[in-house]
């Protein structure tokens, strides 16, 4: 993946290796995509403003998130099921994230086991954690990822049932991966995903949580939580000020502005526009991360500038992945840092913490 020059790369080698079916559950959204094509087009209407004549021979992309530096500004957010793209890809993923020194996040919907990547990848990763409606399943969880050496848990709250994803129910595609008709021919079109992906890692694989119900939820739970977890604490899933005065007041660390990449509510904001209104609230007082629709290092210096503190990746790396395992997630890491730090010099900014909205101008109207 090294002839690799952007993410249209990552994405086109991604489709050539998938099956259909599998390649459509990854790009896909909720109902008609209007959050997923929001998403993008948010931030492509937003303009970036370089000043001349600055002296950028020394720069930094570096930040600290809850105390500890990482080399870029943006990490690998959780991607439930990732196994069905990449036969170990949550390893595969982490590993990729320590070279890079990045935050890699583990969905609870891992095909491998929290204790299993940490010790493929040599250090814990962060866990994102769907609630079970029943606490000693999800206090399980907890203490595994507490003994795992998991620093960060990340509970997701944007999913109290799971999104109309049309597209999959109209091609017949389930977790697990059931090898139907229409399955076996597309797999058999693309061997290769076939013999080192779903007979070496699918068959028989089972996903205990995938069908909970999580409609019985409220911020009673996230209290128990709280209590629970002795580390730092994300809510992701937030798009409004009410909610992310919710979390601070509940005790959150903090705050991860998500839309769930336009796979839940079709017709939410798109992340980035509900950025600014939280940043501008919450101030420094909570980490704000975000995610949905960043392909780009444009587009993360763009959110950077908005008042993120971390933005997180999903598909772009998992594109990699799926095309050529650890190598491909390392070099979607290595393109985003180029293009970051590319795009920091063009402003005339030496470093994350000069990033402001006077970078951009914003759409109007």
């Amino acid at each position: 993946m090294l002839g690799a020059l952007n993410v249209h790369d990552l994405r086109a080698a991604a489709r050539r290796r998938l099956p259909r079916l599998v390649f459509g559950s990854l790009e896909g959204g909720a109902e008609d995509h209007l959050t997923l094509r929001a998403n993008r087009e948010a931030l492509e209407r937003i303009r970036l403003v370089p000043r001349a004549l600055v002296d950028v021979s020394r720069r930094s992309q570096s930040v600290a998130i809850f105390g500890t530096p990482f080399d870029c500004p943006f990490g690998i957010a959780p991607i439930g099921g990732a196994g069905l793209y990449c036969r170990g890809a949550e390893i595969a993923l982490a590993r990729a994230a320590r070279a890079a020194n990045v935050p890699f996040v583990l969905s609870t919907h891992s095909f491998i086991p929290v204790e299993q990547v940490t010790r493929g990848a040599g250090t814990a990763p962060w866990f994102q954690l769907y609630m079970h409606r029943e606490r000693a399943v999800s206090e399980k969880a907890v203490r595994r990822a507490v003994d795992a050496g998991c620093e960060v848990l990340v509970v997701t709250a944007d999913v109290p049932r799971g999104g109309n994803r049309e597209y999959n129910e109209r091609n017949g595609y389930t977790l697990p991966a059931r090898l139907g008709l229409r399955m076996m021919i597309d797999g058999l079109l693309h061997p290769g995903w076939l013999a080192g992906v779903y007979f070496r890692s699918l068959v028989g694989c089972q996903l205990a949580e995938w069908g909970t119900r999580r409609d019985i939820h409220s911020w009673a739970d996230f209290d128990w939580l709280r209590r629970t977890w002795p580390r730092k604490l994300v809510v992701k899933g937030v798009l409004t000020v009410a909610d992310a005065h919710l979390a601070e007041q509940h005790g959150a660390d903090g705050v991860w502005i998500s839309n769930h990449g336009g796979r839940q509510l079709d017709g939410a904001p798109a992340s980035v526009e509900a950025l600014p209104e939280i940043a501008a609230v919450i101030g420094r007082r909570l980490t704000l991360m975000v995610d949905g629709g960043f392909r780009r290092g444009a587009d993360i210096v763009k959110a950077l500038a908005l008042g993120a503190d971390m933005v997180f990746v999903g598909r772009m790396p998992l594109y990699g992945a799926a095309a050529d395992g650890e190598a491909g997630a390392s070099r979607a890491l290595q393109i985003l840092k180029s293009e970051v730090d590319r795009v920091l010099a063009l402003l005339g900014c030496a470093s994350i913490a000069e990033l402001g909205p006077h970078h951009l101008r914003l759409p109007t109207g």
